[in-house]
């Protein structure tokens, strides 16, 4: 009896230490505190088109032509509420004028989805997503995987605790100076649910309510 009490006690103490962890980092997992508290030097990390052009990809803001006709992907330049917001697939011919304002195109990826935390710039987590085809933002399940990504050199001089990137075929897409917040409670899997999905979990598993955008939540 006093062993289970003494268990029970240690698992206890442990949920606290964790759910305290989770509190002192709870500043790391969102894009708006990480903008407040990043130097002005820094901030065109928040600025995906600045980031494409430093990648070498073939991209330009709304307003500039593309240099030849097919796909592109048409995403605001900043984003902070994240989900994709907006992002489109475009065939272009050549104008761009009649595409939103504040956007940018670029030349489509394809490939594997990962999203990859640092600490310190040392990797701590990486787990892959998977999305319907044609969607530029629907994922039906996050899952860690074992791949192993250095940091990219472009951003290697940055001076912050934790970030993440997103790699689409091996190619750096967006930068956060955040953590992942979906794997803020050290889940292995995720299984996405909609706004209008059936919110009964398949066996073994239980809804979590994680509202953001039309996302209501996640089996896990």
């Amino acid at each position: 009896m006093l062993k289970n009490a003494s268990e029970r006690a240690r698992g206890f103490e442990s949920l606290i230490f964790r759910q305290i962890h989770i509190n002192t980092l709870m500043e790391y997992y969102f894009d708006d505190k990480a903008w407040l508290q990043t130097k002005p030097e820094d901030l065109w990390v928040f600025d995906k088109l600045i980031l494409s052009v430093k990648m070498g990809y073939i991209c330009g803001p709304v307003g500039v032509p593309v240099p030849c006709l097919g796909e592109y992907i048409v995403r605001p330049i900043t984003n902070i509420p994240g989900m994709s917001k907006d992002a489109q697939f475009v065939d272009i011919l050549d104008c761009t004028e009649h595409l939103p304002a504040g956007h940018f195109w670029c030349e489509v990826f394809k490939g594997r989805h990962l999203s990859v935390d640092y600490h310190n710039k040392q990797q701590i987590l990486c787990v892959e997503g998977f999305k319907e085809e044609g969607s530029t933002y629907k994922f039906n399940k996050w899952e860690k995987v074992d791949d192993q990504i250095e940091l990219p050199h472009i951003i290697k001089h940055l001076d912050y605790p934790y970030i993440n990137c997103e790699f689409i075929d091996g190619n750096l897409i967006e930068v956060h100076l955040r953590l992942n917040p979906d794997f803020r409670h050290g889940e292995e899997r995720k299984i996405v649910v909609w706004k209008g999905d059936d919110i009964t979990p398949p066996p073994g598993m239980a809804f979590v309510p994680d509202r953001d955008a039309d996302r209501i939540g996640f089996f896990v």
